[in-house]
């Protein structure tokens, strides 16, 4: 019988005991933990006007790594969403725009200054810093962010770190993950497992299927 102890769980991260498991399993929910929990992530950035000392691509990819906050309930995937829109709709993107001039004085931009058309899908924090712009110079543009997974791009790697060691007996293991803030950690676990679930019943069947 398969037993899940909480051995700790703080901030944004969480350790499991798993006992009764095969070492492949406990290792496989590690993965999906990294690779197909999926988390939102700015993929398309629309640069209105940049005078910066940023080229533009390297402004766009400082956006793309800010964690956001997800709301899997919320939002679909891309390819799972019926819009059949490439450039995506209200049910699987999340419009952000940014619109900062420098002062006087050199003016950083921060991730905070990023403003979401949906106010529960928005950086983990907002202290993250953007460009920095001296007097005259300007960024304006618009972002949208999408859900993905680890697997496509880190950016959309829900957790920082997902580790899984021996545990004090033989058959048992300790599985560490720490979110980048988009998920709880707890949240990632229990995604990774139903996805993990969900895979297996598909081969399940697909093996059923040509038996």
């Amino acid at each position: 019988m398969v037993k899940v102890k909480l051995l700790e769980e703080s901030g944004n991260s969480v350790t499991l005991q798993l006992e009764g498991i095969d070492r492949s399993y406990a290792n496989a929910v590690r993965r999906f933990c990294i690779a197909e929990v999926p988390c939102m992530a700015i993929d398309d950035v629309v640069i209105l006007e940049n005078s910066s000392v940023l080229y533009d691509e390297i402004l766009a990819h400082r956006l793309g790594m800010v964690p956001i906050r997800t709301n899997l309930d919320r939002y679909k995937l891309p390819e799972e969403c019926d819009c059949g829109n490439p450039l995506g709709c209200h049910n699987c993107r999340v419009l952000f725009v940014l619109d900062a001039k420098g002062k006087e004085k050199v003016t950083t931009v921060y991730s905070g200054d990023l403003v979401s058309e949906d106010r529960d899908v928005r950086p983990v924090s907002e202290t993250i810093p953007l460009v920095k712009l001296a007097a005259g110079q300007s960024v304006k543009l618009e972002a949208y962010a999408r859900l993905g997974r680890g697997k496509e791009h880190a950016k959309w790697q829900p957790c920082t770190v997902a580790v899984l060691t021996d545990g004090k007996s033989e058959g048992q293991y300790n599985l560490t993950v720490e979110s980048a803030g988009g998920l709880d950690a707890r949240q990632i676990v229990l995604k990774s497992i139903e996805l993990l679930g969900t895979k297996l019943k598909d081969i399940q069947a697909s093996v059923g299927a040509t038996s």
